[in-house]
């Protein structure tokens, strides 16, 4: 197969319908955390604020520019991120980095559906932009528990 072949094939029905509907587009007025981060391969953006309660994430909000795959991926994380803890979200991360580089397992639940993007293995160069929002939860929720400890 050709490498365009391949490339339409990666653009899956699935990931398209997932990037065009983006849950929690608005922003936070009042954030615990607010993270903005970039890839510097493709220019992707993504940036996240989260409201913390007990420890949880109790409020979410999201400002994705991103190619296809990234908005597929923050159309996901966003679906399932309410409730989850910073272990949850550390954990998430960690699984679809060894997903996309590895051929790691799945990433666990809530986040399961991460599994729609196995396919852009091939593609390293989308990696980045995939892994935008999970990278930068994982900092957002950082600075929670270095906000609540000190």
């Amino acid at each position: 197969m050709s490498g365009e072949t391949d490339l339409v094939k990666l653009y899956s029905n699935r990931i398209l319908a997932l990037a065009t509907d983006i849950p929690y587009q608005e922003r936070l007025s009042n954030p615990s955390a607010s993270v903005k981060k970039r890839a510097p391969l493709c220019g992707s953006t993504v940036t996240v604020d989260v409201g913390v309660k007990d420890g949880r994430i109790a409020e979410f909000g999201q400002d994705v520019k991103a190619c296809a795959l990234g908005q597929a991926s923050a159309s996901i994380v966003g679906r399932a991120v309410i409730g989850c803890d910073r272990d949850q979200i550390h954990a998430a991360r960690d699984a679809l980095k060894a997903m996309l580089k590895q051929d790691g397992p799945t990433p666990p639940a809530p986040f399961e559906e991460l599994e729609v993007l196995r396919p852009a293995q091939e593609y390293k160069n989308r990696h980045a932009s995939i892994l935008l929002t999970l990278d930068a939860l994982s900092d957002a929720m950082d600075e929670v528990a270095q906000s609540d400890c000190a």
